[in-house]
């Protein structure tokens, strides 16, 4: 390895993740997990593997490491752990990277089925935005952007479309995929784990997430450019709303540890939202990604003009009172917040706005309406308002 890449993995980390970040925050009451880390706090990851192979006496039963290759056995037990499981564990170490693990959600799910309400799972890999930068700085100028396009389209790209997807699967056995953080944590929300520490250390992302609930079973998560969006409509009734994608797929998954972490901004969104890509940036600043929501309206779920329809957990940000009343009419494309030209700040001053409008609503609907529509039309054409 060339001493700049080395210089890079030593140096490297995320936006969102601080550097450097320690096993706290949490209480953590794993007695071999503790050991573990602080054991191993400046190794890298085959030194960190080494000491919990020579140590694995010091260890208790209940804490297991999943060595390479027997991941793939595990898919064959139907959930269950091939290792003479006799009782629920309370950790799981992976020794695989996760980006080289074929059927990933299958293997999160049995080891959520294995772990005791609490355990932890300890997981590593190396996410996409360090092979990016890896790639552009191992080849010349002009010949990394290729390289680095070429990657993007057979590592990103065909893994999530049904078209290619059996392809790369074929040709890859789905070891060699890229996943960036996001979609790693999202994956382990979806899992029935919380995140408990993240870090990054000489170019490997290693999480530590504990139990806290069984997987959900009962979605298809979709890495398509159109998502499906289930949100709070009227009568409290879940809606399925559409838009281009502008974050990272599994990120729904994600907004119970970004609001614990980011809380919220000045405009009643998820402050610094690492989830949103680049490209996510600039779609949602010309309204791209809401346009999908124009068959929502012409199929009824939708008004034109009404509050935004919100995810079940940003509902539950609202109080008791404000869900009744944005309950008692459909949600809108065009949201009351853009009327004014008055940035709002806070959550209670969203929700102050949107009772405003509310009340007014259930007195005069198409009067209401007309006025707010041309409001918020000419504050997106003359004065910017834009998507968030």
């Amino acid at each position: 390895m060339k001493r700049s890449d080395q210089i890079l993995l030593n140096n490297y980390t995320e936006r969102g993740v601080e550097k450097g970040a320690k096993l706290s925050g949490k209480a953590i009451d794993n007695p071999d997990l503790r050991l573990f880390w602080e054991s191993t706090a400046q190794y890298n990851l085959r030194d960190s593997l080494a000491w919990v192979k020579s140590h694995r006496n010091s260890l208790s039963d209940k804490s297991r490491l999943v060595t390479e290759g027997e991941e793939e056995k595990i898919y064959k037990e139907k959930g269950l752990f091939p290792m003479g499981l006799k009782e629920e564990l309370g950790l799981i170490l992976i020794e695989t990277p996760l980006h080289a693990i074929p059927h990933l959600n299958t293997l999160l799910g049995h080891a959520n089925e294995a772990l005791e309400q609490g355990g932890y799972l300890w997981c590593h890999l190396r996410t996409a935005v360090l092979k990016r930068k890896l790639i552009m700085q191992h080849y010349p100028w002009g010949i990394n952007g290729v390289a680095f396009l070429l990657h993007f389209i057979w590592h990103r790209i065909f893994p999530k479309l049904n078209i290619t997807r059996p392809l790369y699967f074929a040709v890859t056995r789905g070891k060699k995929r890229t996943y960036n953080r996001v979609e790693v944590l999202g994956r382990l929300y979806r899992a029935g784990f919380e995140v408990v520490n993240e870090e990054f250390r000489e170019g490997t992302f290693y999480v530590v997430a504990r139990k806290v609930k069984d997987p959900i079973r009962n979605d298809i998560p979709s890495g398509s450019p159109l998502i499906t969006m289930r949100r709070v409509g009227k009568d409290r009734q879940l809606i399925s709303v559409y838009k281009f994608r502008t974050m990272y797929s599994y990120s729904e998954y994600l907004q119970p540890y970004i609001y614990e972490h980011n809380h919220l901004d000045k405009d009643g969104k998820f402050a610094d939202d690492y989830r949103v890509t680049p490209w996510g940036c600039w779609m949602r600043k010309l309204w791209i990604d809401e346009l999908p929501m124009i068959w929502n309206v012409l199929r009824g779920d939708l008004k034109l003009v009404g509050v935004r329809p919100l995810s079940p957990h940003y509902f539950s940000l609202y109080t008791p009172e404000m869900q009744e009343l944005r309950t008692r009419t459909k949600p809108g494309l065009l949201p009351p917040a853009h009327a004014s030209i008055v940035r709002k700040v806070t959550l209670e001053d969203i929700q102050k706005t949107e009772r405003i409008y509310l009340e007014q609503y259930l007195k005069h609907p198409f009067k209401t309406d007309w006025l707010y529509f041309w409001r918020i039309v000419t504050n997106i054409l003359i004065r910017g308002a834009r998507s968030k």
